[in-house]
């Protein structure tokens, strides 16, 4: 996998996360930051989207690596993972990139009290679910069989496991 591949594919959050809610706040005419509610509740509310922002970066960040690293692919559907990774936050939810890029664009939608972001958000959820299913989830399936299916059977798509999932060679009796 170049580097080249690597930063093209980078792409795709960096456009939906930051161009596309900039186009937004431009069409919109509206570039606020914050809700103008009473000085303390406000500041709340903006340091609680700052935490949402900075939540969904890191997971988006930690999640590209471990496909980089482990799955020695990208996020992009041109150069996908080699190797299913089933490892560290995906033991618990089978789209941790794409919630990391959806708890970014909602803690954006706070800062900037967008209801167009907030919009964004909800289609960006909606778009990546109908995906998921009628395409990246039979993908995977074609791509790594069994392995995919005993994954899908014990690991949610959004909501994580409480516990995490441990694939059966690597239990202990």
């Amino acid at each position: 996998m170049s580097g080249r591949e690597h930063a093209i594919s980078f792409m795709l959050p960096v456009t939906v996360m930051i161009f596309i809610p900039w186009l937004l706040m431009w069409i919109s005419e509206d570039a606020t930051i914050g809700w103008f509610l009473p000085w303390p509740l406000d500041l709340v509310v903006l340091l609680i989207g700052i935490l949402l922002l900075l939540l969904g970066m890191a997971l988006l960040v930690t999640c590209i690596r471990m496909f980089a690293i482990i799955g020695k692919g990208t996020l992009a559907p041109w150069a996908p993972t080699q190797k299913l990774v089933v490892v560290g936050i995906y033991r618990n939810m089978r789209n941790p990139m794409i919630t990391g890029v959806l708890i970014g664009l909602f803690g954006e939608s706070i800062i900037l009290s967008s209801y167009a972001v907030f919009l964004w958000t909800m289609f960006c959820f909606l778009g990546n679910h109908i995906y998921f299913i009628k395409s990246e989830e039979p993908g995977l399936l074609k791509r790594f069989g069994d392995e995919y299916k005993t994954y899908f059977e014990n690991v949610p798509r959004w909501w994580p496991r409480r516990t995490p999932w441990i694939p059966f060679e690597t239990q202990s009796d």
